[in-house]
């Protein structure tokens, strides 16, 4: 089905905000998703949710598996759409995958960054990630507090 001319199709770009709230992100990895039809429409729409969603590395064949991101339901699609928080396949090399699993370490978590489209594919940003805690949020909401305030002071000069 060819295009129709005019204003170009803008596709949403998911980002999960509280991961780098919430997380020290060391390394980020772009990988495919596997979606059935009904997702990726509904993905399209924007009705996703990554916060609470996670990635788990299996051994035997390397994969990687996303858990708990949820996908809304596609209503034209009723009884053959598909369950909203299903696990999900993401969709790596084989060598990227063995990387990341020597790079785990305790208390390190890959966690969803970006959901997009790159093209016609739905690509998703994971992170290994490292959990921050309590004294490292405060110091980056004051650091931000302190960029915001610098700004808005130099608006006002210029």
């Amino acid at each position: 089905m060819a295009k129709k001319p005019g204003k170009p199709e803008t596709l949403p770009a998911i980002e999960n905000r509280k991961a780098r709230h919430d997380y020290h992100v060391e390394d980020t990895l772009e990988c495919g998703i596997a979606l059935m039809g009904s997702e990726i429409k509904s993905v399209r729409d924007g009705h996703v949710s990554l916060a609470e969603g996670f990635v788990r590395i299996t051994d035997e064949p390397p994969t990687l598996t996303l858990y708990k991101v949820h996908i809304g339901e596609y209503t034209p699609a009723a009884a053959l759409g598909h369950a909203a928080t299903r696990t999900r396949i993401l969709l790596a090399h084989k060598s990227e995958i063995q990387k990341w699993a020597k790079k785990m370490t305790k208390g390190m978590t890959i966690v969803p960054l970006k959901l997009y489209f790159k093209g016609p594919w739905a690509k998703l940003l994971i992170g290994l990630a490292k959990g921050k805690q309590a004294h490292d949020k405060r110091r980056d909401i004051a650091k931000k507090d302190v960029e915001r305030d610098l700004r808005r002071v130099m608006s006002r000069r210029g």
